[in-house]
């Protein structure tokens, strides 16, 4: 079962999706801090840990259930449209819909944060509340929210790692550990650095981007689809991985050579 960490791919896997894990849960803890507000000191610091673990539990349970659904390999049916044809099974049609999933929550989010800052934080100001039960329901509800292109995330960064889907699920399963993990011990910090950084998380949404159209592709080529005439292929991860690096590499020597305010 602990084979597929002799594997580099997998150790690139596991520390990019760790990356984006914890850039992408950035917003999930700015509106959980907003929803836990109004409370007390002491309460609003337990609901803000309490919130992290229902994300955590959410993702996991996520995780088994996409990852059964992914499994689904055998064609429900066959199109043939003269122009596009294949067999599409569960595990195409999950990947298909996830890929446009992180096409259009991504967009979204980008849009929102160039262009319409701050509005998801209005609209959950207008409805906070003061009642521990009840910022804890709200709490639920984002977690919800904020895991479903989480989970999409980490099905495009370890889909085709190793031929035995539970090395796949160990990864996901760390990765959101881990990542759960340092946002709880050093949440300040981070939001401070993202906060101080603000292109780090366009960044990481630019990622998904790339993630999600790597799924409908992956979805195309587990269907055997053909289009025009030509077959649809695996993309490799070595590209994903390599224009991750590099776009950080970018942002990090931009960061060293931006002037201080």
């Amino acid at each position: 079962m602990f084979d597929i960490f002799a594997s580099a791919d997998a150790w690139i896997a596991l520390l990019t999706l760790t990356f984006l894990e914890i850039v992408l849960g950035i917003d999930n803890i700015i509106f959980i801090s907003i929803a836990a507000g109004k409370l007390s000191g002491k309460e609003k610091a337990k609901a803000i840990n309490i919130g992290l673990l229902l994300a955590m539990v959410n993702r996991i349970i996520l995780l088994f259930g996409i990852s059964v659904l992914t499994s689904l390999k055998a064609a429900w049916f066959h199109l043939d449209w003269g122009w596009i044809s294949g067999g599409v099974s569960g595990q195409a049609i999950i990947l298909f819909l996830g890929g446009l999933f992180l096409l259009y929550k991504s967009t979204r989010e980008i849009h929102e944060k160039i262009e319409d800052k701050g509005h998801q934080e209005a609209v959950l100001e207008k409805k906070q509340s003061t009642s521990f039960s009840s910022v804890l329901w709200q709490i639920i509800v984002i977690d919800l929210v904020f895991s479903v292109d989480s989970i999409l995330t980490a099905i495009g960064m370890t889909n085709g790692i190793s031929p035995n889907p539970k090395d796949a699920l160990m990864l996901m399963v760390i990765a959101v550990v881990v990542s759960v993990g340092i946002m709880m011990l050093f949440a300040r910090a981070v939001g401070d650095f993202v906060g101080k950084h603000p292109t780090i998380q366009v960044l990481a949404l630019s990622f998904l981007i790339l993630i999600g159209f790597m799924l409908i592709t992956e979805a195309a080529h587990l269907s055997h689809a053909v289009v025009f005439g030509q077959s649809i292929g695996a993309i490799p991860k070595g590209y994903l991985y390599f224009a991750i690096a590099f776009s950080l590499g970018v942002e990090f020597i931009n960061m060293k050579l931006r002037p201080k305010k």
